[in-house]
């Protein structure tokens, strides 16, 4: 298929746009490569991939690349309520405002895969898993912008969303400020972390799987088309303290404590249920556990030392 990714050279799309060109894909990417990252280069060597670079905003842009494309998969957005409160027009504009207009240039047959934030259902009910028929409380103009950008996208028959539940895992395209990768980041170099809300659970998800999920809707699209899916690991509905504790089983001397230091934007407190994706034949490949000592290996290249002397 000829796919379109916009901000294919992020976190997700630096390790996705590789496997589709690996499954035979032909691949364009749109991103604006405002991070100065290399993270596609061995791509290049794909007379199947071709790049641009450029803003999803920017209607004729996307008109032109949209046109020659099976499967668009919009992957650019500035993701987190920390981002999205620094820069709330670039929020609106490129989370939903963008989205929706991909809907409207796109025909009815060409099919659109996007990725979400399970940050919509907000505060969870306790005890009770959310499922994708629970209702979502977005709380943050984050977590907003997604929501919106998934009802637009559902309203097309032929598209499907992926709930994605906290990613973690090393990508060419680093993030250290998602959950799993900063504390086994703090694990590793302090050697101790601070947590607030410690009792609050959430979801988690490896980036190959996120990568996989893609891939398995390419190939199920039929089955899978016009839903909503969440996207995590059944046995990691895990609490901030419970996290801790399963990272300092991999970092001995690793201490963590609780105190009243800050407070999620998003209020993200719930357990997650991916009975849906499962029924659709996916099976997660990667645990929390495979997940840190991925991590803990990338950590002995990737150091973030640029402003320290030592």
């Amino acid at each position: 298929m000829n796919i379109l990714v916009t901000g294919g050279a992020g976190y997700i799309g630096s390790v996705l746009v590789p496997k589709l060109l690996q499954a035979g894909h032909a691949v364009t990417v749109l991103d604006n490569f405002m991070f100065n990252q290399p993270t596609l280069a061995e791509c290049c060597s794909y007379d199947a991939f071709q790049v641009e670079r450029g803003d999803c905003r920017d209607q004729a842009t996307m008109e032109r690349l949209v046109a020659k494309a099976d499967v668009i998969i919009p992957l650019a957005a500035l993701v987190g309520a920390p981002l999205c409160k620094i820069d709330p027009v670039g929020a609106q504009t490129i989370n939903q405002d963008a989205v929706e207009m991909l809907c409207r240039i796109a025909s009815k047959d060409q099919r659109i895969l996007m990725p979400v934030s399970n940050s919509g259902y907000g505060i969870g009910e306790k005890a009770k898993a959310c499922t994708e028929e629970s209702p979502l409380r977005p709380l943050s103009l984050y977590g907003v912008t997604k929501v919106n950008a998934e009802t637009a996208v559902l309203q097309r028959e032929n598209s499907a969303t992926f709930r994605l539940a906290t990613v973690f895992g090393m990508s060419p395209r680093m993030r250290l400020d998602l959950l799993v990768n900063d504390f086994t980041y703090r694990a590793l170099r302090d050697r101790a972390v601070v947590i607030f809300e410690g009792h609050f659970k959430r979801n988690y998800i490896h980036i190959q799987d996120v990568a996989r999920v893609f891939l398995h809707a390419l190939e199920n699209f039929e089955a899978m088309r016009g839903r909503p899916y969440n996207v995590g690991l059944d046995d990691a509905n895990l609490s901030k303290l419970e996290l801790c504790a399963l990272i300092q089983r991999h970092v001995p001397g690793f201490t963590y404590l609780e105190a009243p230091i800050g407070e999620d934007p998003d209020k993200r407190d719930y357990i997650v249920s991916n009975a849906r994706l499962a029924s659709t034949g996916f099976v997660t490949q990667w645990s929390l556990d495979r997940g840190i000592r991925e991590l803990l290996k990338g950590y002995v290249i990737l150091r973030d030392s640029r402003y320290g002397n030592v």
